[in-house]
C-alpha cells in the first residue's frame, strides 16, 4: 500500500481545517436564520389545531391564585395584580403553547414570576392565568399566521380577565401588569378597562413592560406625573448604542387596530414611560435617582431580592427607552440564541415599580378633596 506522503498529509491537515473553519463560519452567521426556521411550525394557522383551553372556572388554569381568592379579610392586601406572563415557548411543534408546558411553567416559576410579578406582590393578591402562549417564533416573524396566534392568544386572556373581574376582583382596586408580548395582550385589554365606568375608576395603572404601544390613540390616559392613578405605563428598552436595533424593535412592532387587528406601527409615535422618574417624558433619569435593579432569578416566590441601586440611567428618545448598560454582572443576558429574545431573567426597574405602584394606589385610596 502507498503511503502518504508528510506534505500530503499536511496538506490534508489544513484543507480539512479550512472545511471546519468555513462551515463554523458559515453556521455563525447563519445561526439565527437556522433556529428561527427550526422554530416555524410549517403548517397554515389556518389549519392548525390548537391545544386545549384553560378552564380558569379551576384552580389549574391559573399560574397563581391566592389561597382564598373569594375571600377578603383585614389583612388582605387593598388592590389585586392581574399579571399576563410574556411568552416563553419556542415554538417548533406548536403555533401556540399547550396551557402548563413544562419548560414554560418552569421558566415562569424560576425566571418570570419572582423578576415581573414580585415588584407587584406586596401591593396586592397577584392572579396569573395560565393561557396559550404564542410562540416566540410568532413574535420574530410579521406573517399573518404569526399574527392569528398572537391573536387567539387574546383570546384566553380576555376570558381569563372577565372571569377575574366576574369573580374575584369585588369591587377592588386593580393592577394590570403585562410583560412583552403579555404587554401587547395587557394593551388590548385596556380598551375592555376604558369600557367600563365602573373598571376605569378602580384601576391603579397598566404596566405594559417592554412593550411598543401607539401613544396617539391611548383609551386611557398616559402616566405624565408620579402618584397618579387610572393611567398607563408603557415602554420598550434598549441599551444605548443600538441603533440597528432600536431601528428594528419599532419597524417590527405589532399593535392593535381599531378592527381588532394587529398592524404594523407604521411611523407613529410610541408611548415611553421612564420608571425611573415615573412619567411618561423625555427628560433624562441620571444613575443616581435609579432606585435599583434586581436579579430574582431562582430564588423563592415571595422572597425579596437584594436590590442594586444606581446601576442604569435612562432616557425616553423617539418612543424608546435608552438605557445604559449596568454595571453588575448580574443584570446581563444569558442563555442560547432564543433565550436571547425573551425578556431577561431580571428586572432593571424592579425598586423603582414596586415604589411607583405603591405611590399610584395610595393616590387611588386617598382621592383628592
Amino acid at each position: 500500500m502507498a503511503k502518504v506522503a508528510p506534505r500530503s498529509r499536511r496538506w490534508l491537515a489544513v484543507a480539512a481545517i479550512g472545511v471546519l473553519l468555513l462551515l463554523g463560519v458559515g453556521t455563525g452567521l447563519y445561526w439565527g436564520d437556522l433556529v428561527r426556521n427550526a422554530l416555524d411550525p410549517k403548517e397554515p394557522f389556518q389549519t392548525y389545531e390548537p391545544p386545549p383551553a384553560p378552564d380558569y372556572d379551576a384552580r389549574a388554569g391559573w399560574a397563581l391564585l391566592p389561597t382564598e381568592p373569594a375571600t377578603i379579610t383585614e389583612a388582605t392586601p387593598r388592590a389585586d395584580v392581574f399579571f399576563i406572563a410574556p411568552t416563553m415557548y419556542d415554538g417548533g411543534d406548536e403555533w401556540n403553547a399547550p396551557a402548563g408546558d413544562p419548560k414554560t411553567e418552569r421558566l415562569f416559576r424560576e425566571v418570570m414570576a419572582p423578576n415581573y410579578a414580585g415588584p407587584f406582590v406586596r401591593v396586592g393578591r397577584i392572579f396569573t392565568p395560565r393561557y396559550r402562549q404564542a410562540s416566540l417564533y410568532s413574535l420574530l416573524t410579521l406573517r399573518e399566521d404569526a399574527r392569528e396566534a398572537r391573536k387567539f392568544a387574546y383570546g384566553d386572556v380576555q376570558r381569563s380577565f372577565r372571569e377575574y373581574v366576574g369573580r374575584y376582583n369585588m369591587g377592588r382596586p386593580f393592577i394590570l401588569v403585562g410583560v412583552e408580548q403579555g404587554g401587547t395582550l395587557g394593551a388590548r385589554l385596556l380598551e375592555e378597562i376604558a369600557a367600563d365606568p365602573q373598571l376605569r375608576s378602580r384601576l391603579v395603572a397598566a404596566y405594559l413592560i417592554e412593550t411598543v404601544t401607539p401613544a396617539d390613540s391611548l383609551p386611557l390616559p398616559p402616566c405624565v406625573r408620579k402618584g397618579q392613578a387610572g393611567c398607563v405605563a408603557a415602554w420598550a428598552s434598549v441599551f444605548d448604542g443600538q441603533i440597528e436595533g432600536a431601528s428594528a424593535l419599532l419597524n417590527r412592532a405589532l399593535v392593535w387596530s381599531p378592527a381588532g387587528d394587529l398592524v404594523n406601527l407604521n411611523g407613529r409615535s410610541a408611548l415611553c414611560f421612564n420608571p425611573i422618574l415615573g412619567a411618561v417624558t423625555d427628560a433624562p433619569a441620571p444613575a443616581r435617582l435609579h432606585m435599583g435593579a434586581a436579579n430574582a432569578t431562582g430564588l423563592e416566590w415571595d422572597a425579596r431580592p437584594a436590590f442594586m441601586a444606581r446601576q442604569v440611567s435612562a432616557r425616553c428618545q423617539r418612543g424608546l427607552l435608552h438605557v445604559t448598560a449596568p454595571k453588575s454582572a448580574s443584570l446581563k443576558r444569558t442563555g442560547g440564541w432564543a433565550d436571547r429574545r425573551k425578556v431577561p431573567g431580571y428586572n432593571l426597574f424592579y425598586a423603582d415599580l414596586e415604589a411607583d405602584a405603591r405611590a399610584r394606589l395610595a393616590s387611588l385610596a386617598t382621592p383628592a378633596p
